[in-house]
C-alpha cells in the first residue's frame, strides 16, 4: 500500500475534479461550491466528466483522500500541470533571490532591494512584483522591518540566523494571501496540517512558536496574527510542500492539487517543474493498472531505508511502510547493506526495517548493531562525503575506496559518489573525454551501468534519473567501440552489437528528457541526444 498522503501538486482546477469517493454531499458542495449533480444533466456532466480524467479522488481513512487510475494509464501520460499556489525559497539557509531564487551572496556587492533591503540577483530580475516572486506588498512589509528583517541578511550572520529569515519568507506570502487574494489562501487553508500530532512533537511545535510565531509577533509587530493559524500554515508548508528548481534555482512551493498523490518509495509516476512559470507537470512513469494509487516519493530515492523513513516523519508524519522499506534488502538492491565489521564476510541489515530503532544484524555470523550506532555511522560517513568538492574526481574515488570495505557495492552512499563521478567524467578539465585514459573512459561506464541497475528497481520507467544515467553511459560505450574495433579487439559484429546499444541509449534518454521544460538543463540534454541520432542517421 503507499503510505500515507502528503499534500502535494498537480494542475487542474479543484473545481474540475470528479467526485470525491465515499464523501457526503455536504463535502462535496464545500469543496466545489454548488454541486452540479442537483440535476439530472449536472450528473451526466459529471459522469462525463470522470470518465475523461486518468484519475479520480478515493477516500481511506488510513490515507485520506488521494488519487487511483480511472484506467489503465501508459508509462508519460500527462496528469497534472497547474500553477503554484504560493512559492518561497528552501529551508536550507542558502541565499536566494527572493524574485527568482536563484543563489546570491550576503556581500555589500550583491544587488539588494531598494524597498526593503533583501538581497535580489539583479534590478532587472524577472522576478520583482510578480505574483510568484518578490510582490509590492511583501517588499512593503519587509521595508517596514528593515533592521529586523532585510538588513540581519549580512555576511556576518550566521547560517542558522539566515535560515531562520529565509524560512519566514514562504510563511509570510502565504498569510499575507489572506488579504490579498483570499480565494488562493482558501485553498491552502484546506490542505491538511497534522497539527494536533505536530503539537505532541515538543522540539518540532517549540521550533515554530519561538523561530517563526514569537518572532512575527514580537520583532515584527504583526501582533494581530493568531498563533493557531501561523502553526496551521507551518503544518500545511512541512506536510504538502514540493521542492523544486531549474538551473541553479531552488525553491519550495505549494500547488493546488497534486498534493492528492499518495507516497511510495518506488513511485509509479514523475514530476518536473517549468523553470520559467514554476509550474509542475506530473505524469505516469509506467503503466499504471485501473484502480491502482497514483504514486510519487516524498524522499529521495536513491537514500536508505533508515534515514528516508526518518525524514518522511519528521516533516510528513507517517512512517512509510510500502514495500521497499518492509523489506531488508530493499527489492533486492541491498541499499542500506553494511560489511559486518566482525566476521567481513556477512552483510548487516535491519532486521525489521519497520522498527526504527531496532537492531541491525550480520546475515553470517552474529554481530549486531544497534540502529542508533548505525546513524551516527552513517552520518560520519556522509559527513566525509559532503566534505569533497562535487567536482573533485580523485577525492570521490578516493571516497569509494575508503569505505569499500565498511560499506556494500550499492550502498546508497557509494551510489551518491559514482553519480556524481558519473555526470563529472568527461565534463571536467583535466576529465574531458579526448583527456580520459582508456581506463578512466572504462570506469566511467561500469559506474553507470551500476548505477542504472539500481534505478531500473527502484526509479523505472520515463524518469529522469534513467534518462540522465543513460545519456551519460552512451559516450564511454561508443568511444570504447571504436577504441576496440580500431585496435582489432572485437569483430565486426561485436561493433555493430554495441552500435545498436548507443542508439538505445540515446533513443531513451532523447525520449525521456525531451519530456522535460524548455530551458532546463535536462531537455537541453534530450535535445542533444535527439541530435546525435540524426547524426549517426538514425
Amino acid at each position: 500500500m503507499p503510505g500515507r498522503k502528503k499534500n502535494h501538486h498537480k494542475n487542474s482546477n479543484r473545481a474540475r475534479h470528479p467526485r470525491v469517493q465515499q464523501s457526503s454531499g455536504k463535502e462535496q458542495q464545500e469543496r466545489h461550491g454548488k454541486d452540479a449533480s442537483d440535476s439530472p444533466e449536472g450528473e451526466n456532466q459529471e459522469q462525463e466528466q470522470e470518465e475523461e480524467q486518468p484519475f479520480r479522488i478515493a477516500h481511506s481513512d488510513i490515507y485520506g483522500r488521494y488519487l487511483v487510475a480511472s484506467r489503465q494509464l501508459e508509462a508519460g501520460e500527462t496528469l497534472i500541470r497547474e500553477e503554484p499556489l504560493a512559492i518561497g525559497p528552501c529551508v536550507s539557509g542558502d541565499p536566494v533571490c527572493l524574485g527568482c531564487y536563484q543563489p546570491v551572496s550576503l556581500g555589500r556587492e550583491q544587488y539588494r532591494c531598494p524597498g526593503c533591503g533583501w538581497p535580489l540577483c539583479g534590478r532587472s530580475c524577472s522576478g520583482i512584483k510578480r505574483r510568484c516572486g518578490h510582490t509590492e506588498a511583501e517588499c512593503q512589509l519587509y521595508g517596514d522591518r528593515r533592521a529586523v528583517a532585510g538588513e540581519l541578511l549580512t555576511d556576518r550572520a550566521g547560517p542558522a540566523e539566515v535560515r531562520d529569515l529565509y524560512e519566514l519568507v514562504m510563511i509570510v506570502r502565504i498569510l499575507l494571501l489572506r488579504q490579498h487574494d483570499p480565494e488562493q489562501f482558501e485553498l491552502i487553508a484546506r490542505m491538511e496540517s497534522h497539527t494536533a500530532e505536530r503539537r505532541l512533537n515538543e522540539v518540532l511545535w517549540r521550533h515554530y512558536e519561538e523561530k517563526v510565531v514569537q518572532r512575527l509577533r514580537n520583532a515584527w509587530r504583526l501582533d494581530d496574527l493568531d498563533a493557531e493559524q501561523v502553526h496551521e500554515v507551518c503544518g500545511i508548508l512541512d506536510v504538502n510542500c514540493f521542492e523544486i528548481g531549474q538551473n541553479g534555482a531552488k525553491a519550495r512551493t505549494l500547488y493546488p492539487s497534486a498534493f492528492l498523490l499518495a507516497h511510495d518509495c518506488t513511485p509509479n509516476t514523475a514530476h518536473t517543474d517549468d523553470p520559467a512559470s514554476f509550474a509542475i507537470l506530473l505524469r505516469t512513469s509506467r503503466r499504471v493498472r485501473e484502480r491502482e494509487a497514483l504514486t510519487l516519493s516524498y524522499a529521495y530515492t536513491l537514500q536508505g531505508t533508515l534515514k528516508r523513513r526518518a525524514f518522511m516523519h519528521e516533516g510528513k508524519l507517517f512512517w512509510c511502510r510500502c514495500r521497499r522499506c518492509a523489506d531488508p534488502r530493499e527489492l533486492g538492491t541491498d541499499c542500506s547493506a553494511l560489511v559486518c565489521a566482525t566476521c567481513r564476510a556477512g552483510s548487516v541489515r535491519a532486521e525489521d526495517p519497520l522498527e526504527q530503532s531496532g537492531d541491525w544484524a550480520c546475515d553470517r555470523c552474529s554481530h549486531k548493531l544497534g540502529a542508533k550506532d548505525l546513524e551516527r555511522q552513517l552520518d560520519r560517513i556522509n559527513d566525509d562525503l559532503e566534505a569533497i568538492d562535487v567536482h573533485d574526481i580523485p577525492g570521490l574515488e578516493n571516497f569509494l575506496l575508503r569505505y569499500r570495505d565498511v560499506l556494500r557495492p550499492n550502498h546508497y552512499l557509494l551510489l551518491s559518489a559514482k553519480y556524481s563521478l558519473c555526470q563529472i567524467y568527461g565534463r571536467t578539465e583535466g576529465y574531458l573525454l579526448p583527456q580520459m585514459s582508456p581506463e578512466d573512459i572504462a570506469r566511467k561506464e561500469t559506474y553507470c551501468r551500476e548505477f542504472l541497475e539500481i534505478v531500473d528497481v527502484l526509479d523505472p520507467g520515463l524518469t529522469r534519473l534513467r534518462g540522465l544515467i543513460m545519456y551519460e553511459l552512451h559516450a564511454p560505450v561508443m568511444v570504447l567501440a571504436q577504441s576496440a574495433i580500431q585496435s582489432g579487439q572485437i569483430s565486426r559484429q561485436e561493433f555493430q552489437r554495441r552500435l545498436k546499444e548507443v542508439v538505445k541509449l540515446l533513443q531513451v534518454s532523447r525520449d525521456i528528457l525531451c519530456l522535460e521544460p524548455e530551458g532546463s538543463t535536462e531537455n537541453a540534454m534530450g535535445l542533444a541526444a535527439a541530435d546525435a541520432l540524426v547524426k549517426m542517421g538514425c
